[in-house]
């Protein structure tokens, strides 16, 4: 009877403990979407609302982490939304992308979104050893540079085993430099000796996210927009094949040095299957808006979970070189895009 007892108590025990784990874990993801809540609220606000919700998020995440600290007692609910809500949200991020316009409307705007992939990549990786800076976050850059922002950066780094601190430092320089580039973008469109429907290809070709190319674009008309997205999604269209190659890279790369290779990006399959969803059932726009919604919010509770990995002294010595090698290689990207542009037309 004592024994008997005493392993009820034991099996007691360990259900209030087990117990008490799942509500720190549920705690974690709450705390991360509260903040990210936090994040789209500031966003939403006259002036912030140029440097969106993720970067918002982030920011918010990096104060908290560097003033307060980490929540080391619901840091598995944060880690599952920085890793698993990440992935979620870029399988939605599918729906945004209508493979049957791009392959069939895009023509040459796939050459001039593959043109600008290669240059941004090409030219931060090159800067990147030139100025000796680290190159896993430097790839990472030019990556979101080249396809479409943070969303690329978010779903590249499972493939490149990325840590967080990289992924949430890059993905908050994207969203920033981004926001520079398209005031800039604005204020030179009255100025720049090109067509309507040119500068509307030429920030698709060329700007970061996809928020940025329909901020750029939308005071230039609809059919402007219209474009400029069109040629956005070309690269977006694009992430896939890249990623392919990056996971058959890592594979190569892990086997060449003894690790273990790379394992396949499943979340890729699902944002190539809701892409054909979104593109070829009949779903409803204001459904497709709603997702659309989700996996930007489901996104920046994922970049919360990152953010809170940043440290700010790290920040200062691991990434003015990187971001110097970025914002060169995007002026580049710029350059060359709106020159190819004027030159071969469409």
């Amino acid at each position: 009877m004592w024994f008997q007892a005493k392993v009820d108590l034991s099996f007691q025990e360990a259900l209030v403990i087990d117990q008490e784990r799942r509500n720190r874990f549920i705690l974690g993801i709450l705390f991360t979407m509260v903040v990210a809540g936090s994040g789209t609220w500031l966003a939403a606000l006259p002036g912030i609302n140029r440097i969106g919700a993720m970067l918002s998020a982030i920011l918010i995440a990096v104060i908290y982490r560097n003033v307060i600290g980490y929540p080391e007692s619901v840091r598995e609910g944060i880690q599952f939304s920085a890793r698993y809500l990440m992935r979620f949200a870029i399988v939605l991020y599918g729906f945004k992308l209508n493979i049957d316009m791009v392959i069939h409307k895009g023509g040459m705007l796939l050459v001039y979104d593959a043109m600008t992939i290669v240059i941004a990549i090409t030219t931060t990786m090159l800067l990147a050893k030139l100025f000796k800076a680290d190159l896993n976050l430097s790839l990472l850059l030019g990556i979101g540079t080249g396809v479409c922002g943070a969303a690329a950066i978010a779903a590249v780094s499972p493939i490149l085993k990325a840590n967080d601190e990289d992924t949430a430092i890059s993905a908050g320089i994207i969203a920033l430099i981004g926001t520079v580039f398209t005031l800039t973008y604005t204020f030179l469109m009255p100025f720049l000796p090109m067509s309507a429907v040119q500068y509307g290809v030429w920030s698709g070709v060329s700007l970061h996210e996809i928020a940025h190319v329909a901020a750029a674009a939308m005071p230039a008309g609809p059919d402007v927009l219209a474009m400029g997205l069109l040629a956005k999604l070309g690269r977006v269209f694009l992430l896939i094949p890249l990623s392919l190659i990056l996971s058959f890279w890592m594979k190569r790369k892990g086997e060449g040095e003894g690790n273990q290779s790379a394992p396949f990006p499943w979340f890729l399959v699902g944002f190539i299957m809701t892409s054909l969803m979104g593109t070829y059932l009949p779903i409803p726009d204001y459904v497709l808006n709603d997702i659309s919604k989700a996996s930007t919010f489901l996104l920046a509770a994922a970049m919360v979970g990152l953010g809170l990995n940043v440290h700010l002294s790290s920040l200062r010595t691991r990434a003015m070189r990187p971001l110097l090698a970025m914002i060169i290689a995007s002026i580049v990207v710029s350059t060359v895009s709106f020159f190819t542009l004027m030159w071969f037309g469409l």
